[in-house]
């Protein structure tokens, strides 16, 4: 629905606007860290319209053999269930691998999202990169506490 305000100027209201709204697109920038880590960073909404843009982009990072995968979720406005499934993909099939995934910098209607759905419990979730990062290296200089030991 289109409103005249007078002088030629529209106003948007309505199902348009939220049609608009969730018409957001999804950027993915993927990072390479240290040993096997990847950032993920999403930016928009991770919809029906943009889930397998993810799926496609973390394929390559898959191929890597990735110990951990972190997805850095400050810029992603909206997540629908089919965003949901893909996280959960992704973190069943590192597990298997015997990696991990982390989220961090999740936004309130996103942390709430996962808290309804129960998902938080199977992550380790940070409130930043260098907090998530600081837990990767006391794991990994555990791991090297152990093997010099045996």
């Amino acid at each position: 629905m289109r409103a005249d305000v007078g002088g030629g100027n529209m106003i948007t209201c309505g199902r348009e606007t939220r049609e608009k709204e969730a018409d957001m697109s999804l950027e993915i920038n993927i990072e390479k860290r240290q040993q096997g880590t990847f950032i993920v960073s999403p930016s928009g909404s991770i919809d029906s319209e943009t889930y397998m843009e993810l799926e496609n982009k973390l394929q390559p990072v898959f191929e890597a053999a990735p110990k951990a995968i972190v997805f850095d979720m400050k810029k992603v406005g909206y997540i629908s269930s089919m965003g949901i499934g893909v996280i959960l993909t992704t973190k069943k099939t590192l597990e298997k691998a015997g990696g991990m995934v982390m989220m961090v910098n999740l936004q309130p209607q996103i942390k709430k999202v996962f808290d309804v759905v129960q998902a938080i419990p199977g992550f380790s979730i940070f409130a930043s990169i260098e907090e998530a990062d600081g837990y990767l290296m006391r794991l990994q200089q555990e791991e090297m506490e152990k093997r010099r030991y045996q």
